[in-house]
């Protein structure tokens, strides 16, 4: 047998041994009884079993130890009833919606099968885990732009690291400073945020916790050492806090902003800035705290009239200053964009890597329970193979009887053993052997597979509440009863969103009944939020916005509308008949708008897909829906962008700055010397 299988061997047993004879028992004790340790000596013993004990307890296994006052051994325990899920009441709706989620999911989720896993334990016993995924299903699109299997490989050698607190070295590319070089870290956590996945640990060069965007590590991720275990997380540690700031607080803050907001523009900032990045006042005025005026003016812009700086004078003239630059480019001839350069090409070729696979250990917990869960009260089961790999796609076919036999030797001490199992072709025949019953329950999930929980409700939480017909909040504190007796600071709770979810079940159920909508939409460009009446067909989940596609009989044109935007959705009543032919596409009736960005942005728009030139500039072909949205976009970079064509859009350009610098009351204000 391989190393790795004698230490299941060892593990699975060890938590048999301790769970069948429930008094507390010494290393001695363990060494004797359990498969594995009895032929070592006790030096080699005393390694293993130290070895095994923290890696069970990083996996969740709550074994506890205390020292006998009056022997002074070492005494360990392992409860049953701690070792088990408590019961969990999920409802159909609840599980039903938990399956829907998978389905979205699969494909562009790194941690789709430890999810999966999660959902065969929280689902033992219950039929219809196999059943097709909810109607809805059919009608909502996910997709996740940064997702690639580079990425998902390293989100799986991250995941492995952080979880057996082992330290990593990577070559990393600071976009900031455009230089590549080696990072060696502690990692503590991987976010998802805006899109984009990071990862949160110490950075061993500046001795301080630092947030490193995944896509940007280069080449191949390493362990530094050879060690079992590099370091311990801070039990101060807390992943939500280290979420990436908006732009403008990014660094050392070192001042408070007031800008003026009109129209109904109060309502979206105050959704989606929420303290500590800001707080809108009494009056329309949001206060927030910056480190950047530039990103701050940046931002200003991008609202397109709707925000008016106030204080500091700074950043008035910073506003002031991007706009003069903005009609400079955008007057006269445009410039002509030099030649496209050569793709870079990686040195060294990552190895190819899977997404995020479950534990071994947790895979045999949980098909140990299947299997004597399908035996019930009697002594033994039939059980189809389709049925089993079905429910299990983390094993291989070719794989399974290999796990079966690993089962086989889970042994509770004393040659008592817990289930004996044969692949019999298309078959599988489980005879449940004395002590089998103790494992008839499901485990409780290992902190992978709730991470894989927690991440999922990060991804689509909207729509597992909508289909559940539940607030998110309370399908969430369900699932997390049951995530174990241990805390999950690698992994921030999901951002509770109120709004995103009243809108989503009130469009997802909809779309079901073929029901119009009436929309409050607030789109760039305009002051107020205004009414459509729509026909709701398609969701869609292009991180980090959701959308729904419709036909927007106010405008009478096929529309797509983001829900960030949406102030409120609600359904009339009357229904309505499906269009024959429709297709969930945004930007249907989209021009092509060629965008030349100067060398100081360019490296961040390369990373969004645009050309990198040969003057250190970056040329993007972008599909525009509307003008207005085109305007908004150029007027944000403050003159580090420009529209080569078409003409019409640069002279549109042109002529918003123009009329901003008047509406803004920023005319007068000029570069400081």
């Amino acid at each position: 047998m391989s190393h790795d299988t004698d230490k299941l061997i060892r593990q699975l047993s060890l938590v048999a041994f301790l769970m069948a004879d429930r008094r507390p028992l010494t290393a001695r004790e363990v060494k004797q009884n359990v498969e594995g340790y009895s032929e070592m000596s006790d030096e080699a013993f005393a390694r293993r079993f130290y070895s095994d004990r923290a890696e069970l307890l990083s996996l969740g296994v709550p074994l506890q130890s205390q020292r006998d006052e009056f022997t002074g051994e070492e005494l360990y325990t392992l409860r049953s009833e701690r070792y088990f899920l408590p019961p969990l009441q999920l409802t159909d709706d609840e599980l039903a919606a938990l399956q829907t989620c998978l389905y979205l999911l699969e494909g562009q989720f790194a941690y789709a099968e430890p999810f999966r896993l999660a959902l065969q334990n929280l689902t033992l016993g219950r039929p219809g885990f196999r059943e097709p995924p909810t109607e809805i299903a059919e009608r909502v699109e996910m997709r996740d732009p940064d997702y690639s299997p580079e990425l998902a490989g390293r989100l799986s050698k991250l995941e492995t690291a952080i979880s057996k607190q082992r330290t990593v070295k990577f070559d990393y590319w600071s976009i900031a400073r455009d230089e590549q070089r080696e990072r060696t870290i502690d990692p503590y956590a991987l976010l998802p945020h805006e899109g984009g996945w990071y990862v949160v640990g110490r950075d061993h060069g500046s001795d301080a916790i630092r947030t490193f965007k995944v896509s940007r590590i280069r080449r191949e991720i390493k362990f530094a050492t050879r060690r079992e275990r590099d370091f311990r997380l801070p039990k101060d540690f807390n992943a939500a806090k280290h979420r990436p700031p908006p732009p403008w607080q990014m660094g050392e803050t070192v001042g408070e902003a007031r800008i003026e907001l009109s129209g109904g523009t109060a309502w979206w900032v105050e959704r989606t800035y929420r303290p500590p990045h800001g707080h809108v006042e009494e009056g329309g005025v949001f206060v927030t705290p910056y480190a950047d005026l530039s990103h701050l003016a940046a931002w200003i812009l991008r609202l397109d009239g709707r925000a008016v700086p106030l204080e500091p004078p700074a950043l008035r003239r910073e506003v002031a200053v991007g706009l003069r630059r903005v009609i400079a480019l955008h007057t006269g001839a445009p410039p002509v964009p030099a030649k496209a350069k050569p793709r870079r090409v990686e040195e060294i070729p990552e190895r190819p890597t899977g997404p995020v696979n479950p534990e071994r250990f947790g895979i045999l917990q949980a098909l140990l329970a299947f299997l004597l869960a399908a035996c019930g009260e009697n002594s033994s089961a039939v059980i189809s193979t389709r049925e089993l790999v079905e429910r299990f796609p983390q094993i291989p076919e070719e794989a399974l009887e290999e796990h079966l036999s690993l089962l086989n030797l889970v042994n509770f001490g004393g040659g008592c053993y817990a289930v004996y199992a044969e692949l019999r072709g298309a078959e599988i025949h489980v005879d449940k052997e004395l002590f089998g019953d103790t494992f008839r329950s499901p485990p409780r999930l290992t902190p992978l597979e709730a991470r894989a929980i927690r991440l999922a409700l990060e991804f689509v939480g909207p729509m597992i509440a909508a289909e559940a017909h539940r607030p998110l909040d309370r399908v969430r504190k369900k699932l997390e009863e049951t995530f174990g007796a241990f805390d999950l600071q690698q992994t921030a709770a999901t951002r509770p969103d109120k709004d995103e979810e009243s809108l989503i079940r009130t469009l997802s159920d909809a779309i079901k009944s073929g029901s119009l909508v009436e929309i409050e939409y607030w789109k760039v460009g305009e002051d107020q939020a205004v009414t459509h009446l729509v026909e709701p067909y398609v969701l869609e989940r292009e991180l980090p916005y959701w959308y729904v596609h419709t036909w927007d009989r106010t405008r009478d044109g096929q529309r797509s509308f983001r829900l960030d935007r949406m102030r409120s959705a609600q359904a009339t009543g009357e229904t309505f008949e499906p269009r024959a032919g429709f297709e969930p596409v945004r930007l249907r009736d989209a021009r092509i708008a060629r965008i030349v960005y100067s060398p100081a942005v360019a490296r961040w728009e390369v990373e969004r897909g645009a050309a990198e030139l040969t003057d250190g500039t970056a040329l993007m072909e972008q599909k525009v829906g509307s003008p207005e949205w085109l305007v908004s976009e150029i007027l944000r970079f403050l003159g580090e962008a420009v529209v080569v064509e078409p003409d019409d859009l640069r002279k549109l350009v042109a002529a918003r700055a123009r009329a901003l610098l008047s509406s803004l009351g920023l005319s007068r204000l000029r570069a400081p010397a």
